[in-house]
C-alpha cells in the first residue's frame, strides 16, 4: 500500500527523536536535516525541549496533522501510537524502526498484527517494523550511514535486511554507484520486496524512473508476484540483479530420487531468477559490481580490448574473461602496427594492449581512440590504470573521463590504486563515473550478466498435451508414493513423451515372449526397489531366453521385488530430466547428462514450470557438458530439438499435475535422430 505520504511526505513526525546521534532516534533526525528535507519536521520527546535545533512536542497529542510518522520507541508502545496517529492526526504512512515484534516472540507478532490491522483500516502505508528506514531524494528517513549520492537515474535498492543493506551501500559508495532510493523492508508485514517491485512496475515512466534495480532477498513470500513484476520491469527496459540468501536449508533433506537429492529450494530460486531475467549474485561485491555495469552502455558483443600499463592485471583479466565465456581477441594487422609505432618501444598491442608503466595520458587516449574507431571487432574496452605512487593520475583520469563520455563502446575503468591515488579516484567518481577496482570481480559479474537470459514468455505450451486423460489418470491413483511402471507410462504418454517398449510382469514366460517379439538384446530391471542399481536389479545386453530366465529368477529373490521389467536394448548417450515440487514455487525442472553421472557430476540446469522452448534451450546450453550434446571430436551431436521438446512437454504436464511431487526420467537415450525415455519414477502426494 505504497502512497504519496510515504514517498513524498509534506510533513514528518519522529516519535522518539533525540539529540543523541549515536542512537537511532537522533540519527534519523540528523539524516533528515542533513539530507535537506523540505517539509515540516516534527519531533516528539517528553524529555527534551529542543532536538538538533528543532522545537520538540512533549506529547503526540500536540502535533498538527502529519503525513508520515517514524517510530523509534519500544515495540510495546507502537500499536497505541499507530492507532492514535491514524485516527486523530491523519497519518497515512509509517516507518517503524523498532524491533521486538514477530521476528522475536509470539507476543511481538500479536503487536505487529495489530499495527497492520490499523494500517489496513485507514489505508496507511507501513514500512517495517524492524528496519533501518526508507531513503529517497525527498527524505532520508534512515538512521544509518553511509548516505550514498542520490540521482534520478541511480539504482533502486530493496533489502530484506537492514544491516546487510548498510554493508551493500558501503560497497557501492566505494565504487561510485549512485542511488535513487533505498528500501529497507524489515519484517515486511505489509510492504515486502514483491510489493515494492509491483509499485515500481505499475508506476514506471521510462523518461523519469531509474532502470537499475538491486535486491537483497532473504524470503520470497510470493514467487509468482516477484516473477510477474520483475519480468515486466525488465521488458520495459530495466535491469535487475539480486542476492537470495538463506536458501540451502532444505538441500540436506534426505530424498529417495535423483531429483530429490539434487534439487532444493535454491534450485527453485535459480529457476525463478532465470525465468524472470534477474541476474543472480552471491556476494555484496558482486551485486554492487553488477549494479555499476548496469549504469554503463549495454555490452553488444563478447570481444574485449584490455588497455593497461601493468601486464599482470591484464593477464588476470584476460583469463577471467575467457573463463566466463567472453573473448580477448588478438589484435594484429596494419592498424595494430600503426598504433604500436606511436607508443614507446617495448609496448605490446596484441591484446592486452600494454603501453608500459612509462606510458602517458596522451597515449592512453590514443589507444582508446584506436579501440573505438579503428578496431571494428572490439565491442568493449577495459582500462586498467593505477600508480605505484611515483606520479599523480589526474591527467590520465581526465582523459579517461573524456573518452567515457565520447565513446559509443562501453569503457570499464579499473582503477586499483584506491589508497595511493585516492584523491584522483575520488575526483573521477565525483564526475559521475564508477570504478571496478578488481578486474577478476568485474569479469565474474560480466559473465553472470551475459549468461542471464531474457524474461520468459508467460504463455503455456499446450500442443500435444492430453490434459483430460492426465487428470483422469491422476484421479485413478489412490495411494501416495511411487506409482507402478504402467502408470508411469500412462502419465508420460499424456505428455507425448516417447518411452522404450517394455513389459512388466511376474510371469517368466510372458517376459520371454515379449523379448522374442521385440528382439534381443534386451534389458531386465527389478520392479519394487527404488534404486535398482544399488541392489543388483539391472542387467544389460541379455541376448537369449535362457539368460533372461536366469536373471528373472535372481531378481525375484531381491527384497521388495514385485516383478521384472524387460525393455528393448537401445544405444545412445544418456540424458536426464527430473522435477521436484517446491512449496510456493511450483515444479523445478532439472536437466543434464544422465545415468549415474547425474548424482556424481551434478551438472544440471534448472527451470521453473511451465517452460518455453527458449527456456529449455537455454537450460541445455548452460550445461557444462553441453559439448557432448552438441557433438565434439568427430562425434555426432544429439537431437537437441527433441530433448528440448521433452523438457517443455514435461513442464506443461506438471503445470497441470501438482500431485506429482518428484519425477525422474533417467536415463533418456539420445542420438542424432531421437531422444527416448528408458526409465522413469514418479512420486505422487496429495
Amino acid at each position: 500500500m505504497i502512497n504519496e505520504q510515504l514517498l513524498n511526505p509534506q510533513s514528518i513526525v519522529v516519535i522518539g527523536g533525540s539529540n543523541n546521534t549515536h542512537k537511532p532516534g537522533g540519527s534519523i533526525v540528523r539524516n533528515l536535516i542533513s539530507g535537506g528535507y523540505q517539509g515540516e519536521l516534527r519531533i516528539v520527546n517528553p524529555k527534551e525541549d529542543q532536538v538538533q535545533g528543532i522545537p520538540v512536542f512533549h506529547d503526540v497529542k500536540d502535533i498538527p496533522q502529519t503525513d508520515l510518522a517514524i517510530l523509534v520507541v519500544a515495540a510495546k508502545y507502537c500499536p497505541d501510537y499507530v492507532d492514535y496517529l491514524c485516527a486523530e492526526k491523519g497519518v497515512r504512512a509509517f516507518i517503524i524502526i523498532s524491533a521486538g515484534f514477530g521476528e522475536e516472540t509470539p507476543e511481538g507478532a500479536v503487536l505487529e498484527q495489530r499495527i497492520l490491522d490499523t494500517c489496513e483500516q485507514y489505508e496507511a502505508a507501513l514500512i517495517g517494523p524492524n528496519c533501518i528506514g526508507l531513503l529517497n531524494r525527498q527524505h532520508h528517513s534512515v538512521f544509518t550511514l553511509p548516505i550514498p549520492n542520490l540521482h534520478p537515474q541511480g539504482a533502486d535498492f530493496i533489502s530484506g535486511s537492514g544491516a546487510t543493506a548498510v554493508f551493500i551501500l558501503e560497497s557501492a559508495v566505494s565504487k561510485g554507484l549512485q542511488f535513487n532510493s533505498v528500501w529497507s523492508i524489515g519484517n515486511g508485514k505489509q510492504i515486502g520486496i514483491e510489493d515494492v517491485l509491483q509499485y515500481m512496475d505499475e508506476h514506471f515512466a521510462p523518461e523519469r524512473d531509474s532502470k537499475v534495480k538491486l535486491l537483497y532477498v532473504e524470503n520470497i513470500a510470493d514467487p509468482d508476484k516477484l516473477l510477474f513484476y520483475a519480468s515486466n520491469l525488465i521488458r520495459k527496459g530495466c535491469r535487475i540483479a539480486a542476492i537470495k540468501a538463506g536458501s540451502s536449508e532444505s538441500g540436506s533433506r534426505a530424498a529417495s530420487s535423483h531429483t530429490g537429492a539434487i534439487a532444493s529450494s535454491d534450485s527453485a530460486v535459480e529457476a525463478l531468477f532465470r525465468k524472470a531475467g534477474i541476474v543472480r549474485c552471491f556476494s555484496r561485491e558482486e551485486l554492487t559490481t553488477v549494479g555499476c555495469i548496469f549504469t554503463l552502455p549495454p555490452l553488444n558483443g563478447k570481444n574485449f580490448a584490455i588497455v593497461t600499463h601493468a601486464g599482470g592485471p591484464g593477464v588476470m583479466l584476460t583469463d577471467a574473461l575467457s573463463k566466463g565465456g567472453l573473448n580477448v581477441p588478438r589484435i594484429e594487422g596494419p592498424l595494430a602496427d600503426e598504433l604500436k609505432a606511436k607508443l614507446f618501444p617495448g609496448s605490446s598491442v596484441s591484446n592486452p594492449i600494454d603501453f608500459l608503466a612509462t606510458g602517458t595520458a596522451e597515449q592512453l587516449g590514443l589507444v582508446i581512440d584506436y579501440c573505438e574507431q579503428q578496431f571494428d571487432d572490439i565491442d568493449a574496452i577495459a582500462v586498467i590504470y593505477g600508480t605505484p605512487g611515483l606520479t599523480q593520475l589526474y591527467e590520465a583520469y581526465g582523459v579517461l573521463d573524456q573518452k567515457i563520455r565520447e565513446c559509443k563502446k562501453p569503457i570499464f575503468p579499473i582503477l586499483p590504486s584506491l589508497h595511493t591515488a585516492g584523491a584522483e579516484v575520488a575526483e573521477f567518481l565525483a564526475k559521475g563515473h564508477v570504478n571496478f577496482s578488481d578486474e577478476v570481480t568485474l569479469a565474474t559479474a560480466l559473465s553472470q550478466i551475459m549468461h542471464t537470459p531474457q524474461p520468459a514468455p508467460f504463455e503455456v505450451q499446450l500442443y500435444g498435451i492430453d490434459i483430460t486423460r492426465l487428470h483422469k489418470t491422476i484421479a485413478s491413483i489412490d495411494t501416495n508414493g511411487y506409482v507402478p511402471p504402467q502408470t508411469v507410462r500412462e502419465l508420460l504418454s499424456c505428455a507425448g513423451i516417447p518411452m522404450v517398449p517394455e513389459q512388466v510382469s511376474s510371469s517368466k514366460d510372458e517376459l520371454i515372449a515379449f523379448a522374442e517379439k521385440v528382439g534381443y538384446p534386451v534389458v531386465a530391471k527389478v520392479v519394487g526397489p527404488v534404486h535398482k542399481s544399488d541392489v543388483g536389479g539391472v542387467t544389460l545386453n541379455i541376448r537369449t531366453a535362457e539368460h533372461l530366465a536366469l536373471e528373472f529368477d535372481r531378481m525375484m529373490q531381491i527384497e521388495d521385488a514385485t516383478g521384472v521389467m524387460v525393455q528393448k536394448m537401445l544405444k545412445g548417450t544418456e540424458l536426464f530430466i527430473g522435477a521436484k515440487y517446491e512449496e510456493r514455487f511450483g515444479h523445478v525442472i532439472l536437466c543434464g547428462l544422465g545415468g549415474i553421472f547425474v548424482e556424481v557430476l551434478k551438472d544440471v540446469s534448472s527451470g521453473l514450470a511451465p517452460l518455453s522452448y527458449g527456456e529449455a534451450f537455454s537450460m541445455i546450453h548452460s550445461l557444462r557438458g553441453y559439448k557432448i550434446i552438441k557433438g565434439t571430436r568427430g562425434q555426432k551431436g544429439l537431437n537437441e530439438q527433441k530433448y528440448a521438446e521433452i523438457i517443455v512437454r514435461l513442464s506443461t504436464l506438471l503445470r497441470f499435475a501438482t500431485e506429482i511431487k518428484e519425477i525422474d526420467i533417467n536415463p533418456l537415450l539420445a542420438d542424432e535422430h531421437s531422444v527416448i525415455a528408458v526409465d522413469a519414477r514418479i512420486r505422487i502426494e496429495r
